[in-house]
């Protein structure tokens, strides 16, 4: 395993981290069983970083991570769980940074998760109802009170960001980040208040921030998924990204079969071409990718081994910079 340092963060992290949206059923297939297997696996491989959410799984992942991380492995990874995006009904949520509803989802998260803290607590979207001054010191008494070690942004604008580093230390940052979304305006179309590449990046090295990209094989179609064309069936939440089931997903499915070409051409799996590209990121800490088994796990870990040099970097550069700012 390769782990990478940033300023901000006192513990090396893995530069494989694991996503656990897919843990809670979201993705048409879950298993509890098989689910803690592979993370059984991912530590046994040297992943020390799960990223994961209440709303995965509407408190099914969480509850699945806590399970996993039971009898003596808890204290091998860092937690980075979100708080902000509330549900009463499953499929229909809002945002709400106040201070009294993240010190109820503190308290769920830690139940679910059978913990006593949170390793790295992220915002996961912004609250336009909640002033920014509220959000950081309900996070200042997390803090204090030892339910939680670092704070995170998740989608945030790089001036609230700004804003809220007077306040309080912000120590990581998600954006959406793949070879196919650099500079993406929207996200399942929602609208994104930031510009990864080009507004994330700067903050993040100015200071010493962990950038953690979520959707990096944009979730699966850069594995080499769908290439030969899918459906996602009603219950896989992927239908609902218009990126992969509207008038968009030709364009992204043009560019992914000429990064399959390129892999094809240099010998490597079209998913270690993925990671790699993202690994080799300066900026990038941990690449939060999603595992449905063992042996993708292992196919992401190994693309560790190898790297791209400055020549393919730029061939797939060259494919992907056309669509940077969809």
């Amino acid at each position: 395993m390769i782990y990478k340092r940033v300023k901000m963060i006192e513990e090396p992290i893995s530069a494989i981290g694991i996503g656990c949206w897919g843990f809670g059923g979201d993705w048409d297939t879950s298993e509890e069983k098989k689910s803690i297997e592979i993370i059984h696996k991912a530590i046994d491989l040297g992943v020390n970083l799960f990223d994961v959410a209440p709303v995965y799984g509407w408190g099914v992942s969480e509850t699945i991570l806590g399970k996993a991380l039971k009898d003596g492995k808890r204290d091998k990874v860092l937690i980075a769980s979100k708080a902000g995006l509330t549900w009463e009904k499953k499929y229909e949520t809002r945002n709400d940074l106040s201070k009294e509803n993240l010190f109820r989802e503190i308290d769920e998260s830690l139940t679910r998760l059978q913990t006593d803290h949170i390793d790295i607590y992220q915002m996961h979207w912004p609250d336009p109802n909640t002033p920014l001054e509220e959000t950081a010191e309900a996070l200042a008494e997390l803090k204090k009170d030892g339910k939680i070690r670092y704070v995170g942004l998740s989608n945030f604008a790089q001036k609230d960001v700004e804003k809220m580093m007077e306040m309080i230390d912000v120590h990581c940052q998600q954006s959406l980040y793949n070879m196919l979304e650099r500079n993406p305006k929207s996200y399942h179309s929602i609208p994104l208040d930031y510009r990864t590449e080009s507004e994330v990046f700067p903050t993040v090295k100015k200071y010493g921030q962990a950038f953690l990209p979520y959707s990096p094989l944009f979730q699966g179609l850069l594995a080499g998924k769908f290439l030969d064309g899918h459906k996602f069936s009603e219950h896989d939440i992927r239908s609902a990204n218009p990126k992969l089931a509207g008038p968009e997903f030709e364009m992204y499915m043009n560019a992914a079969r000429q990064i399959k070409a390129f892999s094809d051409e240099i010998g490597h799996p079209m998913n270690e071409v993925s990671v790699n590209w993202l690994r080799q990121k300066e900026e990038v800490t941990s690449i939060i990718g999603g595992a449905s088994s063992i042996e993708q796990l292992e196919k992401n870990v190994n693309s560790l081994s190898w790297e791209l040099d400055d020549e393919m970097i730029a061939k797939l550069n060259e494919i992907t910079v056309p669509l940077e700012w969809m």
